[in-house]
Order: C-alpha cells, then sequence, then structure tokens
C-alpha cells in the first residue's frame, strides 16, 4: 500500500489514487468472483453520490455564512468557484472509470505494482473512515 502514498501529492489525489487502486483490484478478480463486478459498479455510484452530496453541502454552508453576514465576499466566490471545480474534477474521473470497461481498466493502472487481498482490505478501511458517519461516529457515541 505504500506505493499507493508514494506517488500521491495528497488531498483530492489521494483518493483518486486509492479509488483507482481498489477499482483495479475489484477488475483484476472479477473471473475468480463475479460478484466483484456488482461491487466495483457500487462503489462508483457511491462516490459520485457522495461528490454530489458534499458539494451541495458545502455551498449551502457558504450560502448561510454570506447571509449570516450580511455581506458577499469575493474571497467566498472563489472559494465556492473551487468547491465546484474539485467537484467536477472527481466527477469527470468517476465518469472516465464508468465508461471504462472492466477489461480495459487494468491498462489504466497507476503503476505497475498490484494490489493483493491486505492492501485492498486497508484501501477500503481508509476510504470508509473518510464517509461522514464514520466521522462521526464519537459524536453519536458520546451523544
Amino acid at each position: 500500500l505504500s506505493f499507493c502514498f508514494q506517488k500521491v501529492s495528497g488531498g483530492d489525489d489521494e483518493i483518486q489514487q486509492l479509488q483507482k487502486a481498489l477499482l483495479d483490484y475489484l477488475d483484476e478478480n472479477t473471473e475468480i468472483d463475479a460478484s466483484l463486478v456488482f461491487s466495483r459498479k457500487f462503489y462508483v455510484a457511491q462516490w459520485f453520490r457522495d461528490t454530489t452530496m458534499e458539494t451541495e453541502k458545502a455551498i449551502k454552508s457558504q450560502k448561510d455564512e454570506d447571509s449570516s453576514e450580511g455581506t458577499h465576499h469575493a474571497k467566498d466566490v472563489e472559494t465556492t468557484g473551487q468547491i465546484m471545480h474539485r467537484a467536477e474534477s472527481r466527477k469527470k474521473f468517476l465518469r472516465s472509470i464508468i465508461k471504462t470497461a472492466p477489461s480495459q481498466f487494468s491498462t489504466l493502472k497507476m503503476n505497475s505494482d498490484t494490489v493483493d487481498y491486505e492492501d485492498a482490505c486497508l484501501i477500503v478501511r481508509y476510504l470508509a473512515s473518510m464517509r461522514p458517519f464514520a466521522q462521526s461516529f464519537d459524536i453519536y457515541l458520546t451523544q
């Protein structure tokens, strides 16, 4: 798994590299387990939905901040633009995955290394920890 982090500068690129690695692992093992085709499609759809929801929440929170301040700053407009740009780049990445047939996906590998089962489990755990429920679990426990 360390090779995934060595080539990544951080942020959204890190997430996309991990998503690519996981999807590549699923694609390579579809011959062993046909249900992995469904899993691959599920992950792509879930990540697309998450991107849409995160963008809507970020824009809504900015609008709420603008209305409470009473003035509209150029910095906020720039931030909204950045949010939209980041969301569009994520969606573009996921659309490219959707358009790519599973058998062709192996040509999109990030490098020559392959992800094994243990690395795939770590990637899934890491990506799951980034989801809103996992991040707010401590709040639910304290309440």
